[in-house]
Order: C-alpha cells, then sequence, then structure tokens
C-alpha cells in the first residue's frame, strides 16, 4: 500500500505505467476500486492510497467500491467474498 502524499507524482505515473499500481483507496472508508473511478479521481490527496492488485486491498480490509466495480461490490454485500 503506498500513500498518495509519500510518493512523487513522476514516481507515480511511472509505476501506473509500468502496471506497479492497479488500484486506489481511501483508509477512511475502507474502499479501494479503479483509477479511472470518477469517486476516486474526487478524493484528496492525503486520503488516498495506492495497491498493486485487488488481493493487496483486501489483505488490507478494503471492501470494492459500489460505482467502479459492481459485481465485485455485489460478492461482497452478498458476503460471498
Amino acid at each position: 500500500m503506498i500513500q498518495h502524499n509519500k510518493i512523487s507524482d513522476s514516481d507515480l505515473r511511472n509505476k501506473i505505467k509500468k502496471g506497479e499500481i492497479c488500484f486506489g483507496g481511501n483508509p477512511k472508508l475502507k474502499i479501494y476500486g479503479t483509477l479511472k473511478c470518477s469517486s476516486g479521481k474526487r478524493m484528496k490527496r492525503e486520503n488516498r492510497v495506492f495497491f498493486s492488485s485487488e488481493n493487496e486491498a483486501k489483505q488490507n480490509g478494503f471492501r470494492p467500491c459500489g460505482h467502479c466495480m459492481k459485481s465485485e461490490y455485489q460478492k461482497w454485500k452478498n458476503g460471498l467474498i
């Protein structure tokens, strides 16, 4: 898990291009989603963290976003995850 306010913009762009960062999340709400999610883009920089995989996000106690990851969210909501 990488905190947004502890990584430079150029390092962040490089990690996204290399595929080292694939998901973003909010540690206060414990929600993760895709980097293209409109809800995630509105998040404040200090409230954003990044993950390399869904597994990493789940291991840190985060749940899927209801906007950009609808099917995963429904599975989580129904207790299948």
